[in-house]
């Protein structure tokens, strides 16, 4: 609950917490208390679908989630997704069991998925005028 609340930012009583939590997302509320794994599929077809993805996956335990990047601007995939489970060691036994197999044609690769960068998107930071420059 500490988590939840430091995520929310206001204290949490016992009769509205289930109505904030279920305003959450899954995935959210899992990979906040760490009960979630990652993983990282490069090389997919441009003809797989979430469903695919998640049904190649289910086969090694509980997909909470499966999802195929798409390009912004022509609306097709990009060739990769992630694939979030339910357990570290679902997670493990997948990635041991489909890294190098087959894909709808295509050889895929499996690796953890790196934390997400958050490099676009809000304000950027003011950072006063340029410092003059020193003349020699």
């Amino acid at each position: 609950m500490a988590a939840l609340r430091k995520i929310i930012g206001r204290n949490l009583t016992s009769s509205n917490t289930t109505r904030i939590c279920s305003l959450m997302p899954p995935t959210l509320f899992l990979s906040c208390r760490g009960i979630a794994s990652k993983l990282f599929v490069g090389g997919l077809s441009y003809y797989t679908t979430v469903e695919e993805l998640s049904e190649a996956f289910s086969k090694h335990g509980q997909v909470v989630e499966a999802k195929v990047v798409m390009d912004r601007g022509s609306h097709r995939p990009k060739g990769f997704g992630f694939v979030t489970f339910a357990s570290e060691d679902e997670a493990e036994k997948a990635l041991a069991q489909m890294n190098g197999n087959n894909l709808n044609g295509r050889v895929i690769s499996v690796d953890y998925a790196k934390p997400q960068t958050n490099f676009s998107g809000g304000m950027p930071i003011a950072r006063g005028p340029p410092e003059p420059i020193a003349e020699s």
